[in-house]
């Protein structure tokens, strides 16, 4: 029968989203059905017990995790007499999903608090406690399935959103923004304060290439590409072509293929060069070596692959010009918006004959050639590296008007690509309608400081968290 509304499209949205979540009432539900019961707390908490008969208080769900591990981190639950934990929370359909999708033996499983499934049935030894919805929903199935359609499972509920959202709300888009500007300032000092403590000992230019290389590593592999940048004038030693450097970074790193046959038919030429460069050095490099172990490929696209990273690494270093280009940069004139593309175009390197055309070793050609690096690293690099580098700089050299510049290119910079931190820490602390207060960089930036500063120093409740209350005491003097 069609919704009072007598909207036939609403009608067909409903057959349509029904047919593909439960076919019928005997039907086990879809994994994202149950996901999205348990962020929104679809429950009858008075009913909620273990299969082997603790009570289970949930304080809360926890954040949806779009990375590999559990389907939730951060969740703060008490499972009978014993205190309340955070931890992490897996949904699965059946309880012998948790051997079978292998987290008994996934040490990011290791962390897991509780096992929610649909079916009753006995957790297997050494699981974590477990729980089961079948009988726990605050509504039948079928109209869940309905409800799904209107509730997106990544829209934040109202009521998880941090104790600081109300506060924030309470401040107009001109406050929230300079809280923001105040924030990313903090960040970019503090990153700035590293650069000149570590060139007291390593040296301005050595220091910049550590930070350019961590940047390259992403959050997984920001540890063995910051190792690998500072044993840089060992391995950079005389070679100054970027092939060359290419096989010393590759062999050095691990990420060399062992077996050329795998390679893709009438790709493995620049393989076999490679192994062949390497195999006369490798001796000579021995400690240096990293273990192939080290890097953290899950969750990574291909275009990001560390591989990828240190081929346009390499073609930084044959230039040999790299740091004097980013100072002539910083020292002209520009408008802000030519910043991104004129920064890019000193890092995005020459054309390489297999890394234009390859996202890795092991993939196939692609149709057309790809820029080693793209408008969402080069911001990255700038708002993370090149700024705050030439920043305290210009500050140790006591160039007032260089480091103006430099601020203001930070604060002009356009928003980096979006990510689940910054989509989180949105969501949790500013709401919905206030995306636009995150167009630039520096704002992201603020925004990511205050999540570290103090949702990371907390936990999903606010436990012990000042940040509400200093946002509360300092309105009144932001509205002068």
């Amino acid at each position: 029968m069609p919704p009072p509304s007598g909207n036939f499209y609403v009608f067909w949205r409903r057959r349509a989203g029904t047919a593909n979540v439960l076919r019928d009432e005997n039907d086990l539900p879809t994994e994202r059905l149950l996901q999205a019961v348990w962020l929104h707390q679809r429950l009858c908490h008075d009913r909620l017990k273990t299969v082997d008969g603790k009570t289970v208080r949930i304080f809360h769900p926890g954040f949806v995790n779009p990375e590999g591990g559990p389907d939730f981190s951060d969740a703060v639950i008490q499972i009978g007499d014993d205190v309340p934990r955070s931890g992490d929370v897996e949904i699965d359909l059946r309880a012998g999903n948790w051997r079978a999708h292998g987290h008994d033996r996934n040490p990011n499983f290791q962390n897991v608090l509780l096992h929610v499934v649909w079916e009753d049935a006995r957790p297997a030894a050494g699981a974590p406690p477990m729980l089961s919805l079948g009988r726990s929903l605050d509504a039948p199935l079928s109209e869940l399935c309905v409800w799904l359609e209107e509730e997106p499972l990544r829209r934040f509920p109202e009521n998880l959103r941090g104790k600081c959202c109300a506060a924030l709300r309470e401040l107009n888009e001109a406050q929230v923004a300079g809280l923001l500007r105040e924030a990313a300032l903090a960040r970019f000092q503090s990153k700035a304060a590293y650069f000149r403590v570590r060139a007291q000992g390593a040296g301005w230019e050595q220091c910049l290439w550590e930070g350019l290389f961590r940047a390259l590593g992403y959050k997984h592999n920001a540890w063995p590409m910051q190792n690998l940048a500072e044993s840089r004038e060992r391995w950079a030693h005389g070679m100054d072509s970027a092939f060359g450097l290419q096989a010393r970074l590759f062999g050095i790193s691990g990420l060399l293929p062992l077996e050329l046959s795998r390679a893709p038919a009438g790709d493995d030429g620049y393989l076999r060069r490679i192994w062949d460069r390497w195999w006369r050095e490798r001796d000579e490099f021995n400690d240096c070596l990293l273990p192939r172990t080290v890097w953290k490929f899950r969750g990574l696209r291909p275009a990001n692959h560390p591989q990828r990273r240190l081929a346009l690494a390499a073609h930084w270093l044959a230039t040999g010009d790299v740091v004097q280009k980013l100072e002539q940069w910083c020292a002209a004139e520009l408008p802000d918006t030519r910043l991104p593309g004129s920064l890019r175009k000193i890092l995005e390197g020459e054309r390489d004959e297999f890394w234009s055309w390859h996202w890795t070793f092991r993939s196939a050609r692609l149709p057309k050639p790809q820029p080693l690096l793209g408008d969402a690293r080069a911001t990255d690099l700038a708002a993370n590296v090149i700024l705050p580098w030439l920043w305290t700089r210009s500050v140790e050299g006591k160039n007032r008007n260089l480091q103006r510049r430099v601020e203001q290119r930070y604060f002009a910079w356009p928003p980096a690509q979006d990510n689940s931190t910054l989509r989180l820490a949105r969501q949790r602390l500013l709401g919905p309608g206030r995306d636009r207060l995150c167009r630039s960089a520096a704002a992201q930036q603020g925004l990511t400081q205050i999540a570290r500063d103090f949702c990371g120093c907390s936990n999903a409740v606010c436990r012990g968290c000042r940040f509400p209350e200093l946002v509360s005491a300092w309105r009144p003097q932001a509205t002068t």
